[in-house]
This record gives C-alpha cells, sequence and structure tokens, in this order.
C-alpha cells in the first residue's frame, strides 16, 4: 500500500496533495513511519501501555491476555480516558475458527435511578457539567466483567500474571505525560472532590507537571485483589463498598448505585454485525453502541460512489462523504439505543435496498442540509416506542481504543472509556468512576412519547465507540481499527477505513489524514490544517462550514502478505510495537 508521502505524488489533486502535506505537518504535528511486524503488534495510546502488551505477547499470550494488560496500565496512565472504573466493548478474531465475537462490557443504570436524575427542578435538562460532575452519573462499571469473559474464553496465560504488571507500575510510579498535564491543567472540576485533586495536584494544589512521578498505591492494592481473586474482587467485597459509598455520598449529586446493581452485573457476548462493503467484510459491535450500525451505514451509502477515483482531501470526496453521514446519523438520532430495551430496526437500517434509495438522496454536487431519517424496512410510523435517540454529552479527551493482533493471528479491537475526561471526577481505591449515565437522553421523553435512549433500570446508555474488524474476500482478517472521540467516533472510523480499502493509504497515514465530521449539522474541518482551506468550496456547495479542534486516537493494524502494519494517531500519545 502506498504511503502519505506517495499520495502525495500522483499528478492530480494538487491542491489535495498540498492539504494533505500541510496537515501532516501542521496539524499532527509527527508523522512516523509506518510500524510492522511479521509475527505480532500492539497499538495503543500510551508506550507504557502498548510495552505492557507486547511483553504479555513475547511470553506467548493471546490477543485477549495483552488487552488485559493494556487496559491494566491505561487505567493508571491514562486515567483521563478509561480505566477498571468504566466500560468498553471489544471485537474479537479467532484466527483458527475464523469465527469473530462481539463483547459488551458497557455500564448500565442502577435498579433505583430515577429517570428525570438529569432534569433540573423546573424540569429542564441540566448543562452538561451540572450533570456529569458527582455520583448521579455513575453507572455500574463493566470493563472488568468484559476482560474476565473474553479471557475465560481465549486467554492463554494465568490472570494474575495479566494484571500484576499494572499493579508493580501503580506502585513505584510513573512520570506524568505532557498530554495528561495540559488535561489536569484545563480541568475546572477536578478540584471539586477532595481525593482526586489530591491525587492530581501537588501540594501546592498546581497540576502535576510533566515528568513528575506518580504513583497509586491505592490502586496497586486494588489491582493485587484483581488479580489473586479475579472480577469478583471488584464486584463484592470491600472494593465494591468504596464504589457505592463515593457514589451515595458524593458531596455533589449524590448516586443511588447500590451493592446489589455491582453484584449482578453481566457482561455480555452478542451476535457480530458485518456488511460487505466493497471487495472486502465489515465487521462491528451492534447496540447499544451506535457506532457500528452508523458506520455500516455510511460505507453502504457510499458505495454507490467511486471513491477510490477522489484526491483524499479533496472537496468532493468531503462532500461526498459528509452527505452520507449527514443520512447516516439522521437514523442514527432516531433509531439507535439499547435493544434490549426498545425495539431497534437494524436489519432494516442495514437493507441494502433501503440504503440504495437513500443514497439517491445524495446530490454529488449540492448538500442536501439537514437530513430526515428514513423509514426501514420492517418498521413503520405506529411501531414508534421511539421518539429520538437524542444525544446529550460530548466525549471530549476520554475514552481510548487499541488493536493488537497475537503471534497466531487472533486479533482484539477494545474501545474503552470512561465518558468524558476523567469522568464523573470521583475516585475509588485508586482509580477514577465514570459518568456513562449522561449518555443516556436527558429528556426522557418529546412530545409526550418515550425518548428510546431514555434512563432506565438496568439499561445501558447508548454509545458512540466502534472497534472495527475488516476481512477480506477470502474471508482473512485485513485490519483491525477503532478510536475515541464521543459521536465523531463515527467519522473518524469510517475515514480511516475509506483512506485504506478506497485509497490504498498505509495504516500509519490512514491515522493521520486531517479530519472532516457531518452529524447531520455543520461540516467540520479540522483546525491546523489546510482541510480548512476548502471551506469555500464547500460553502458554495450549500454546507455550513465550522472549523474545529477534532482530536481522535485511531489505533490501527493493517494484515498484509508481508506480515503486520500499525498505525498511532499522531494527534495522541500513542504508539505502535511490533514483533
Amino acid at each position: 500500500m502506498p504511503s502519505l508521502a506517495a499520495v502525495l505524488s500522483r499528478p492530480a489533486g494538487v491542491l489535495a496533495a498540498a492539504l494533505l502535506l500541510a496537515a501532516s505537518l501542521v496539524a499532527c504535528a509527527r508523522l512516523p513511519e509506518t510500524a510492522t511486524g511479521p509475527r505480532a503488534m500492539v497499538a495503543a495510546a500510551n508506550p507504557l501501555a502498548a510495552e505492557a502488551g507486547r511483553d504479555v505477547l513475547r511470553q506467548g499470550g493471546s490477543a485477549v491476555d495483552a488487552a488485559v494488560a493494556v487496559q491494566m496500565v491505561l487505567t493508571l496512565v491514562e486515567p483521563q480516558s478509561s480505566g477498571i472504573g468504566g466500560g468498553a466493548f471489544m471485537l474479537h478474531y479467532d484466527a483458527k475458527s475464523g469465527a469473530a465475537s462481539a463483547y459488551d462490557g458497557r455500564e448500565t443504570a442502577p435498579a433505583a435511578i430515577n429517570p428525570r436524575v438529569f432534569l433540573d427542578v423546573q424540569g429542564k435538562p441540566k448543562t452538561f457539567f451540572d450533570a456529569v460532575v458527582g455520583g448521579s452519573s455513575v453507572g455500574v462499571p463493566g470493563v472488568l466483567r468484559l476482560l474476565e469473559l473474553a479471557h475465560r474464553r481465549h486467554g492463554r496465560l494465568p490472570w494474575a500474571r495479566l494484571v500484576e504488571p499494572a499493579a508493580a507500575l501503580a506502585e513505584r510510579g510513573f512520570a506524568v505525560s505532557p498530554r495528561l498535564h495540559e488535561l489536569i491543567a484545563r480541568d475546572r472540576h477536578l478540584k471539586t472532590f477532595e481525593a482526586t485533586a489530591r491525587y492530581f495536584h501537588d501540594e501546592t494544589g498546581a497540576p502535576l507537571a510533566a515528568g513528575a512521578v506518580l504513583a497509586n498505591p491505592a490502586l496497586a492494592r486494588t489491582l493485587r485483589a484483581i488479580a489473586a481473586e479475579g472480577a469478583d474482587a471488584f464486584y463484592v467485597g470491600p472494593i465494591a463498598r468504596d464504589i457505592v459509598a463515593a457514589v451515595r455520598r458524593a458531596p455533589r449529586n449524590p448516586g443511588r448505585l447500590a451493592l446489589a446493581d455491582l453484584a449482578a452485573y453481566r457482561a455480555l457476548e452478542r451476535a457480530v454485525l458485518c456488511r460487505p462493503y466493497r471487495a472486502w467484510r465489515v465487521c462491528v459491535m451492534p447496540p447499544p453502541t451506535s457506532g457500528g450500525v452508523t458506520t455500516l451505514q455510511i460505507l453502504g451509502l457510499l458505495e454507490p460512489f467511486d471513491l477510490a477515483a477522489l484526491e483524499p482531501g479533496s472537496a468532493a470526496a468531503v462532500h461526498l462523504i459528509s452527505e452520507a453521514s449527514r443520512l447516516a446519523y439522521a437514523d442514527r438520532d432516531r433509531y439507535l439505543a439499547d435493544r434490549d430495551f426498545v425495539a431497534v430496526p437494524v436489519a432494516g437500517l442495514l437493507d441494502r435496498g433501503y440504503l440504495a434509495e437513500r443514497a439517491k438522496l445524495i446530490s454529488p454536487d449540492r448538500a442536501m442540509g439537514r437530513a430526515e431519517p428514513g423509514l426501514p424496512p420492517g418498521w413503520s410510523a405506529a411501531d414508534g416506542r421511539l421518539k429520538r435517540a437524542d444525544d446529550a454529552s460530548a466525549e471530549l479527551a476520554s475514552t481510548s481504543h487499541f488493536s493488537i493482533v497475537d503471534a497466531a493471528g487472533n486479533a482484539v479491537s477494545m474501545t474503552t472509556s470512561i465518558e468524558n475526561a476523567f469522568g464523573s471526577r470521583l475516585m475509588a481505591c485508586g482509580f477514577l468512576l465514570n459518568n456513562q449515565l449522561t449518555d443516556f437522553s436527558f429528556l426522557p421523553e418529546v412530545d409526550g412519547r418515550p425518548v428510546a435512549n431514555r434512563v432506565e433500570p438496568g439499561k445501558r446508555p447508548r454509545s458512540s465507540m466502534s472497534p472495527t474488524l475488516v476481512f477480506d474476500s477470502e474471508g482473512r482478517l485485513a485490519l483491525a481499527l477503532g478510536s475515541p472521540g464521543g459521536s465523531r467516533i463515527i467519522a473518524y472510523v469510517v475515514q480511516a477505513l475509506i483512506a485504506v480499502l478506497d485509497w490504498g493509504l498505509d495504516m500509519q497515514a490512514a491515522t493521520a489524514l486531517p479530519h472532516h465530521v457531518n452529524r447531520n449539522g455543520a461540516t467540520e474541518l479540522e483546525e491546523g490544517t489546510a482541510l480548512v482551506a476548502l471551506a469555500p468550496a464547500l460553502e458554495a456547495m450549500g454546507h455550513e462550514v465550522e472549523i474545529k479542534a477534532l482530536t481522535s486516537g485511531l489505533h490501527g493494524i493493517r494484515v498484509t502478505a508481508r506480515g503486520l502494519e500499525g498505525g498511532a494517531d499522531p494527534r495522541r500519545e500513542g504508539v505502535v510495537l511490533g514483533d
């Protein structure tokens, strides 16, 4: 596959080439060479986490074994993004059987949740941070049950051996990264609670400096209990009691989480969603994440268009992808939620005929404006327990993604999150607790009709996380990919897929491409990149254009005839390590 430099050398599209070159220099600041490895590889959001995963692979561990080690270290070194106090979705590929599995570790709402929890005394939705900070936003964490379930089915090494490296690192401490320092410095809510304020600031109250050594003996004790007793150490007993106490006794927005909620939590194995895209088969997570269905919809809507003939970063490419995104996001907002609680017409939304008809709404040279949701097969207006799913939250610096391929060819694509940066800002036993309940709609009903993504006891809030696996025409694994980024995750993953599958870019070039996003509104262009120069052309087509920071965290691995090829998003501090 050609590198970014090779794409830039194409004679056509001089403007697009300039855009990409400027973007690689300005927005990304660095563009490492695509990492390669003949046998095994880890692409993760922090070097220490990637090293932990690689060490497990070198010991003969499986991709799931490495995932356990990576997540445990991320809990310590990237606390703003993910951890054992949050949730995750994992896709797994078993090279021996050729089967793909989907594991759902999404948080659940407490049994005693009030459906009006995110409304103020006037019955109006609270502002986002008024709802986020405190105990009422904390859902039952699911990461550990997910990892435990996947490890039981696909692990090779003992569980305790996978957890211990993170415990040892927590005990001796790690150097605060420049990114973590910056995020601490700009977060005005970290001093809301004493434990969080003390952990992330020095004795003068200043944000921990880059390079400062941060130890976490409380997390070390927690991890060693989990190493010895498994996930039960987290969901019952002293750790569970401390989690519940932190939530229920929070001085701001106390919540209703109970010990019974933790004890009852179960990670789920769900059926993988797969759909052909040109010569490929793309496999994704089903609901409660909206990411998989919406990703497949965008790709299906784009199939009638010859994207390969367009230059990456051209106005024509940005326009077509934006228009397909409008249509898919319109359906997302109308239909997608936890299908264990509401009817979700997944088959209809992915129906080939339905997508072909929707694609006819796309003009090659004129923006459609705000798109309306369609009426997928098997669904009628009378079916409407669904009014709209709503999108009340916006993930910022939180969420993390890692991709892993082991020496046997097994693969993991896992997106993991505590939702907002630093989650609820509450800590228990050395780790941050999520604020995933603010991924529910704040309004339980609209115009007297229930909202699909409303809060309900035991329900999993809608997500946008989009871990993805791609297979070639022979059924062989071709790609493992995903990203953080809130509801923009879908756009980031789709663009990286198009970059590899349509434009032939290598994995690193695909992760570094400048971003453009349309969530059925304005077309957002990544600030600091030469994509900004497309604004006049897009506006002439009828697009409303906004210039924004679009900080993805793409991490992907491509399987080639020569071995493995990895990419780490240069917008963050991740790395690819291969053997």
